[in-house]
C-alpha cells in the first residue's frame, strides 16, 4: 500500500497524510526525507527543503546542447544532487514496505509500484486561515503578502512537476482522488477517506489475481 499525497501549498496536504498514517498504521515521509539528504550531502536542512520543490529547469544553465561552452554553477549541481538523491530516498522507502509520500512529485517517481495518488487543495481564505495558525513563531505576514507567498510555492511546484512530466499529463486527472479541504476540519474525513483506500487497494489487488 503505497500512497502519495500532492497538495496546493497551506491545503493540509501534511496533515492529511500524517493523520492518516496514523489511522492506517503506516509511516508517512515528509520531512524525513530532507534530513536524511542533508546528513548524506551535508547539506543545511533548509536549504535541502527550499530547493526540493522548486522549478529544477531553472537550475539548469543553457547548457544543455552547448554543455561543453559553460561549466555549471555549484548552486545548479547542489539542486541536481539534491533532486537524485531525493529520488533515491523516495523509492527506497517504497521498496521497503506500505507507506505514505508526501509531495516531491513522488506519485510519478513512484509509478512502477501503482500508489494511490491523492491531490489536496482548498480555496485562497482556508488556505491563508490554516496558514496563519500554523505561522511559524516571529512570521508576521500581512494577509496579502501571505497569499503571494502561497502563490509562489504552488508555482513553483507545478514548474517542478512539470520537470518530471509534460504540462498535458500534470492534469489533476491523473490523481485518483482529489480532496478540497476548504473549510473542512481534516481529523474528520480521514476516517473515510482510509477506507475508501483499503477498498480500493483490496480491488486492485483482487484484479490482478483475476489476471494471473
Amino acid at each position: 500500500m503505497i500512497i502519495t499525497i500532492s497538495r496546493e501549498f497551506g491545503s493540509g496536504g501534511r496533515e492529511l497524510g500524517k493523520r492518516l498514517s496514523n489511522v492506517l498504521e503506516i509511516p508517512c515521509y515528509d520531512k524525513e526525507i530532507i534530513q536524511m539528504i542533508a546528513e548524506k550531502q551535508g547539506f543545511d536542512e533548509q536549504y535541502v527543503s527550499h530547493i526540493s520543490e522548486k522549478n529544477l529547469q531553472a537550475a539548469y544553465p543553457r547548457t544543455i546542447g552547448c554543455r561543453f561552452t559553460m561549466t555549471p554553477h555549484p548552486v545548479t549541481k547542489q539542486a541536481v544532487t539534491i533532486a537524485v538523491e531525493q529520488q533515491k530516498i523516495i523509492k527506497t522507502f517504497a521498496a521497503q514496505g506500505d507507506c505514505i509520500m508526501i509531495g516531491r512529485c513522488a506519485d510519478v517517481i513512484l509509478k512502477e509500484y501503482n500508489p494511490f495518488n491523492i491531490f489536496v487543495y482548498a480555496d485562497m481564505d482556508t488556505k491563508l486561515k490554516r496558514c496563519i495558525e500554523r505561522a511559524p513563531k516571529g512570521e508576521n505576514l500581512t494577509p496579502t503578502e501571505l497569499e503571494r507567498k502561497i502563490r509562489e510555492v504552488d508555482k513553483e511546484r507545478a514548474k517542478h512537476r512539470e520537470f518530471y512530466i509534460s504540462a498535458k499529463e500534470n492534469a489533476r486527472s491523473n490523481y485518483h482522488l482529489c480532496i478540497n479541504t476548504s473549510s473542512i476540519e481534516i481529523k474528520k474525513i480521514v476516517p473515510v477517506l482510509a477506507e475508501y483506500i483499503k477498498v480500493w487497494f483490496e480491488i486492485r489487488i483482487e484484479n490482478k489475481a483475476r489476471n494471473v
